[in-house]
């Protein structure tokens, strides 16, 4: 059984490794994966929560968990999600979204560049309201002023360029493996979060990730944005 156990423990190292080549070398085009893959519901389920697993150990993030919820999550109060999670507060449930920028200049296409990238992930609390605003402006400095405030225009992206670029549906968009290397930013309200532990999409609908949020910012390098309001 000792030795069984030690090879699987070698096959996991093995997989995490080629795992972390095949991101790395991901092109920024990728298509998601398909749904007519010939694993059953509950295989996939299983590989998505092993594969996300597998991404955040070999980027040494490991106080993480993940959580099954029900089909209807999503028509409950914030405090039953709360409950359901085990999450301190409801301030600790958040959310990724997807924006475009839609007054980028023709050359910008990608996410090639993140100071000034077509498309941005941004990570914020269900209880809070994002200002896109707050965003331009950061790019605006962060770009030292030399591209026109006009230039940055943040809406929320398609529901279609969203599943595109991330490889995720509504409601399970999450930060980690995504299949574009999209530039992500973090609502500076998190980091000020005690317990500093927060909750948000793990690659499915019905699964969430909850994760250390210093090991978060260590592994994504998220831009730290104050970029939200009560």
């Amino acid at each position: 059984m000792e030795a069984l156990a030690e090879l699987e423990r070698v096959q996991t190292r093995i997989l995490e490794r080629i795992l972390k080549l095949e991101l790395t070398h991901l092109p920024h085009n990728a298509e998601p994966i398909s749904s007519s893959s010939p694993l059953t519901n509950g295989d996939a389920s299983a590989d998505v929560e092993a594969r996300l697993s597998n991404i955040l150990r070999s980027n040494a993030v490991n106080d993480f968990m993940f959580k099954r919820v029900a089909s209807n999550y999503y028509e409950w109060p914030l405090e039953s999600r709360r409950d359901a999670l085990g999450a301190a507060s409801v301030h600790h449930l958040c959310k990724s979204i997807v924006l475009v920028n839609t007054q980028a200049p023709p050359n910008v296409i990608d996410c090639s560049d993140w100071n000034n990238s077509k498309y941005y992930v941004v990570v914020v609390q269900y209880t809070a309201r994002f200002n896109a605003e707050t965003v331009k402006n950061f790019l605006y400095t962060l770009n030292n002023g030399k591209i026109s405030k006009k230039k940055f225009n943040l809406r929320l992206a398609p529901e279609e360029t969203s599943i595109k670029l991330t490889g995720y549906e509504h409601n399970a968009v999450t930060c980690i493996g995504m299949q574009t290397d999209i530039p992500v930013i973090l609502d500076e309200a998190l980091v000020k979060l005690n317990p500093d532990f927060f909750w948000l999409g793990g690659g499915e609908v019905d699964l969430k990730l909850g994760i250390r949020t210093s090991e978060f910012i260590n592994f994504v390098k998220p831009f730290i944005v104050s970029c939200s309001g009560s």
